[in-house]
């Protein structure tokens, strides 16, 4: 009872703090817009050739928006925007900057590390010898590696189908910890889950483990209170905020987030997978039904491939690591006899984005069946056009999402693609018993993509994103076993459905529709 007292006061703050930054956030946008529209009105009214020459600029400025490369669907808000209002469209592109790159956040453009000239020559060959054997996957491993995201061998992968049994997994390595641990998650929430947690890094950290945590702002800003930070960083923990919300308010950067899920110890584990550190993803706490998620243990040589990632975004934000990055590469040899590739993304990358690459290579490599698990859907025309062609071309696709969805105007725009799909032969599964979380494909029982990745715009364009390409591993049947439980558990939707949705909701959800791209 005196822990609930005392904790009381701290999540009402905490709550006070975070709505008083959104609401920063949201009152500089509206202002912003409201300045802009007034503006509008004055020039047209008063100066009606300074208006002309801002039409016109307007115009040319939609025309170079169309001529660069980058999200189509990004474009086309734009060129709306720009032809549609032209003085109040020029304003907010000059304003808002009218690009998905993120720039301008305070994050240093470094290269990825360069890797050893052994590793490197390990990896091509294991390219090599997965083309042989399968020459769809070797293509996809090349494309990947082009870009700096290295195939290992020598590593076994373990399945999560529930948040319970990975938690359990997850803080039962941390106690083996020996060198360090690395922790980079969009949510960190005070709860159970976190408080077990946080015991075992502080006992690593004062017996000299390293242990550096990365946590998103925005996602934790009702989750995570001042007083915890504090505590966190007294326990000799080091501890970087990402993308802080109050610096951006001014601008839409703050919708550039760190997504990662990602924990690495010792450079021999690692994890990933759609699994926050939160109660509900254990069912601890109820919300939005059952909280079904997923995710995926890498013990060997494709552990590295996380570590390396952490240690880049570690340095982008600016920090130091006390050691070369050889010293945190794993001292024991991996095990078995299988191929991962762990890889990441965000938005520096843009407008060449290898997560949203290799789920189109993912759909259009299919032969037999093609499984995936999201919670949310709003996909480019060729991603969607890609999955009516695979149905189309006799492969079993399946789509599960979730029946009781956390944001309803997110799931009343994924309904507006699922018509299409439908009719072209995709089965869509509603997860009944509550909210579907886990990102994940499966891909003819020969590989599966396990990761922090949604399917939408958000993830494909703003977020940074990773995840993990598991080749012909026991782990790929293990995520078929699981991905045939969650049909099990769902309502099979029907175009019939569909058609029978109200005409207010079907008008409603295609007017969200053209704001997809930020919601």
């Amino acid at each position: 009872m005196r822990r609930n007292r005392t904790k009381t006061p701290e999540r009402t703050e905490r709550r006070i703090s975070a709505f008083t930054s959104l609401s920063m956030c949201a009152f500089t946008v509206i202002a912003q817009i409201a300045v802009t529209l007034l503006l509008t009105q004055f020039l047209r009214e008063k100066v009606g050739y300074f208006y002309a020459i801002l039409e016109f600029a307007g115009a040319v400025a939609a025309i170079r928006v169309y001529l660069r490369s980058g999200s189509p669907s990004y474009k086309l808000v734009w060129m709306c925007l720009l032809l549609a209002l032209p003085v109040s469209g020029m304003i907010l592109f000059c304003l808002w900057g009218g690009t998905h790159q993120a720039k301008s956040l305070s994050l240093r453009k470094i290269p990825l590390p360069l890797e050893r000239e052994s590793l490197r020559m390990e990896s091509a060959a294991n390219v090599s010898r997965l083309n042989r054997q399968s020459p769809s996957w070797g293509r996809l491993a090349a494309y990947l590696q082009k870009r700096g995201f290295w195939l290992y061998r020598n590593t076994q992968a373990r399945y999560f189908g529930d948040g319970a049994d990975f938690f359990e997994d997850l803080i039962d390595h941390l106690r083996q910890a020996e060198v360090y641990i690395f922790l980079e998650y969009y949510i960190i929430a005070e709860g159970g889950i976190w408080d077990r947690i946080f015991a075992v890094l502080r006992e690593k950290a004062a017996a000299g483990v390293e242990v550096r945590v990365i946590f998103d702002d925005f996602g934790n800003l009702t989750r995570l209170s001042d007083t915890m930070l504090q505590a966190i960083q007294d326990a000799g923990i080091e501890v970087e905020v990402f993308n802080p919300v109050h610096r951006y308010v001014n601008r839409i950067y703050f919708n550039y987030r760190d997504h990662r899920k990602i924990a690495v110890i010792d450079g021999y584990y690692a994890y990933t997978g759609g699994i926050n550190l939160a109660d509900e993803y254990a069912n601890l706490i109820v919300r939005f039904g059952h909280w079904k998620d997923s995710g995926v243990r890498i013990e060997g040589e494709g552990a590295w491939g996380f570590a390396v990632q952490f240690m880049h975004m570690w340095k982008m934000i600016g920090r130091t690591l006390p050691n070369e990055d050889d010293y945190y590469r794993p001292r024991q040899e991996g095990t078995g006899n299988c191929w991962c590739q762990p890889f990441t993304d965000g938005p520096m990358n843009n407008p060449d984005n290898p997560i949203e690459e290799t789920y189109l290579q993912l759909i259009s490599s299919a032969r037999r069946f093609l499984y995936i698990t999201t919670p949310y859907y709003a996909v480019e025309e060729y991603m969607q056009r890609a999955l009516c062609i695979a149905a189309d071309g006799g492969v079993d696709v399946r789509l599960m999402v979730p029946a009781v969805p956390d944001k309803k105007y997110v799931y009343m725009v994924a309904e507006t693609y699922w018509g299409e799909l439908l009719a072209h032969g995709v089965k869509i599964y509603r997860y009944t018993p509550g909210f579907l979380h886990a990102k994940s494909v499966m891909v003819d029982r020969e590989v599966a993509l396990v990761g922090s990745t949604n399917m939408d715009y958000r993830t494909f364009q703003l977020h940074y994103e990773c995840g993990v390409l598991l080749y012909h591993m026991p782990a790929v049947e293990e995520l078929l076993e699981d991905m045939d439980a969650i049909m099990a558990q769902s309502h099979l939707y029907t175009l019939e459905e569909w058609n029978q949705r109200p005409w207010y909701r079907r008008v409603f959800a295609s007017i969200l529709k053209l704001g997809a791209i930020w919601l």
